[in-house]
């Protein structure tokens, strides 16, 4: 049986005819009597293609997926009602154009940026023939690599601009700074922090990972710092401190060029040394002097910090080791486990099959530590205490390694039970964001306390180890512990105020510290309008588990107080940050003293980023190119919305 053809008339009577967009479409043919062929007049080779006569799905479908990027417009309907009709129901949902704001060449080619920085990805990735097929149908994005870096180095310029303006305007801020060498070459990192007076919230920035020549000594050490704080505006009187590790060369570098002594005290220095003495001094060896050394002259650094972190790093592995390492009760035990244990990450880390089989009895991995990061040898002999004598006897055999006996087991056991607040209390100083200054005092008492506190109960092996450590950190923090610096961070910040201080009279003393402390500031100082507070910021569970204060009965504060009715009104109110808007006096002292960081671990995370920046295969890179790659990813400038490409 013949099937007839479908006549003009129903041609014109279908769907298609009456849809909003067919104008795009160039009516061919009558397929069947249920289909009909069209061409499509966008495509830059129009093809054919096949529809119902009662369904436009398929060209929908061809509009959405290959001319997206256009704005179609709709034909005018002939019948108005009609066209109500077909409104109502299926042409609301054809919507292919986009905001507008997502078609300008600026915001697109800043998203472009932002994908290459905050992946660190290679600039050559614009020039790549997959990315630049992907972005071919977006119009003013394809870009050559030269327009690309020149667009990045004016975005750059911004965020430097805009850092400069922002720092200007701090009162109070605290640096970071440390060396890094990779790939043969050697870095300054410099990062800055301060508190957002309205929000009273950390920020950071980092201003600087400059290429760093030569030797690393002290002077020349100086002399780089000295000139990244001038290009950012920072004069040692708006740095309260510049945190480092331990390194001679930066100790030394701080010692003999931070300004110590102040006017008063020179000239009462001058008096002590009697009027009738002569100083002679050679004029030819000044007069003849190089330009480096009376540049040298003229450096000035600001007060220093050692890196908490790295402090208590130097415990754990120099005291509490050469403790354990010739201790009688303690030396062969010790000994013989960690080689048992070293035995085990070694054969877990370069076999498949040990791999394997670690998983299959403790569903986990070993993990092998780092030499630098002490943290790593107490998490991974956690690891190997976490699974039982028999489990660890069974690996043993297998691994064809001595197998671990009663002693040393309990010997592993004891040392991360020793342990465990020590790496609570790195874990917190290493912290950013909730991390001040006054959190350095607090954690220190509370991890004696609680190291003390294990005595009890332990082994011959250990019972003399808490000992061993609470006077390491004595002697390390000696200049830290019960400073004028120290406790006027930690009283001044909200969490803590008076509540890790246990005796009365040293109460007292601290309560005393911040009444006078408030009185020095001036009127001037204080005239500022106080926002209202936001809500109060996270705390991680850790911290409140170490952290554990009895609670206090909140209190109110009414303008204008006397010095002695805000301290007291301060001490008494809730331990939140926000508190801290109420009493104006208290914020400014926590403000200034509250900015450095504990740690230096702020510049560690800088390199940390820059080793994926500056990889093996992107060694060609330059060091001006790689500053600001770094800086800018570091910064998260262009994912805050605030990089702008022209």
């Amino acid at each position: 049986m013949m099937t007839s053809e479908p006549s003009d008339s129903q041609t014109l009577d279908s769907t298609f005819s009456r849809w909003a967009y067919a104008h795009y479409f160039n009516f061919v043919k009558n397929k069947d009597i249920k289909n009909i062929v069209v061409k499509c007049t966008l495509c830059a080779q129009p093809k054919e293609l096949s529809t119902s006569r009662n369904s436009t799905s398929n060209l929908t479908k061809h509009l959405q997926r290959c001319h997206s990027n256009m704005k179609l417009a709709r034909k005018q309907a002939d019948n108005e009602s009609g066209d109500k009709t077909l409104d109502k129901t299926k042409q609301p949902k054809l919507t292919f154009s986009r905001p507008p704001e997502i078609l300008k060449p600026q915001e697109v080619r800043r998203l472009v940026a932002e994908y290459v920085v905050e992946d660190m990805l290679p600039l050559s990735t614009v020039e790549s023939p997959a990315f630049r097929k992907l972005v071919s149908k977006i119009p003013h994005v394809l870009q050559s690599r030269k327009t690309f870096t020149k667009d990045l180095d004016e975005a750059y310029t911004v965020m430097t601009r805009e850092l400069k303006k922002t720092i200007e305007v701090q009162n109070h801020v605290s640096t970071t700074a440390d060396l890094w060498s990779s790939n043969n070459r050697s870095f300054l990192g410099v990062t800055v922090h301060w508190i957002d007076s309205v929000s009273l919230k950390r920020r950071k920035a980092a201003i600087a990972c400059r290429r760093f020549r030569g030797r690393h000594t002290y002077d020349r050490i100086a002399t780089e710092i000295e000139d990244i704080f001038s290009e950012y505006g920072l004069t040692p009187e708006k740095i309260t401190a510049c945190v480092t590790d331990n390194g001679s060369n930066f100790v030394k570098a701080f010692r003999e060029y931070q300004h110590v002594e102040s006017e008063e005290e020179e000239g009462e220095g001058e008096e002590e040394s009697g009027e009738g003495e002569v100083h002679f001094v050679d004029l030819h060896s000044v007069l003849s002097a190089d330009d480096e050394d009376a540049q040298l002259g003229l450096c000035v650094l600001p007060p220093h910090h050692r890196c908490a972190a790295h402090t208590l790093n130097l415990v754990a592995n120099n005291e509490v080791d050469k403790w354990l390492a010739t201790n009688p009760e303690s030396r062969a035990v010790y000994r013989s486990a960690t080689a048992k244990c070293s035995s085990l990450w070694t054969k877990s880390s370069r076999s498949t099959v040990a791999a394997e089989c670690v998983e299959e009895v403790s569903d986990r991995k070993l993990i092998v530590p780092t030499v630098t990061r002490w943290n790593s040898f107490y998490d991974a002999y956690s690891r190997i205490t976490e699974m039982s004598l028999t489990d660890i006897n069974n690996l043993c055999t297998q691994f064809q390694i001595k197998c671990m006996n009663d002693r040393e087991y309990l010997f592993l056991k004891e040392y991360c039970a020793i342990m465990k607040p020590f790496t609570v209390a790195l874990d917190i100083l290493q912290g950013e964001e909730t991390c001040f200054y006054g959190t350095l005092q607090p954690t220190l008492e509370i991890l004696m306390a609680k190291t003390l506190a294990m005595k009890n109960g332990l082994s011959p092996m250990t019972t003399g180890l808490p000992e061993v450590i609470v006077g390491a950190i004595k002697t390390r923090f000696a200049a830290i512990i019960d400073s004028k610096t120290a406790l006027l961070a930690s009283v001044s910040l909200p969490k803590f105020k008076l509540r890790w201080v246990k005796e009365e009279a040293r109460r007292d003393h601290i309560t005393l510290l911040l009444t006078t402390e408030c009185r020095t500031l001036t009127t001037e100082e204080l005239a500022a309008v106080v926002p209202d507070p936001p809500q109060p910021a996270a705390v991680a569970p850790s911290e409140e588990d170490f952290f554990s204060f009895e609670e206090q009965v909140n209190g109110s504060a009414d303008a204008p107080m006397s010095v002695e009715t805000e301290v007291t009104s301060y001490l008494n109110s809730a331990p939140v940050m926000e508190s801290l808007h109420l009493f104006p006096r208290i914020k400014k002292i926590a403000l200034r003293y509250n900015a450095p960081t504990p740690s230096s671990a702020p510049v560690e995370r800088l390199f940390s980023l820059g080793s994926l920046v500056l990889t093996p295969k992107r060694n060609r890179l330059s060091d001006g190119r790689f500053q600001r790659l770094l800086l800018m990813r570091f910064n998260r400038f262009f994912s805050q919305g605030d990089g702008e490409m022209g």
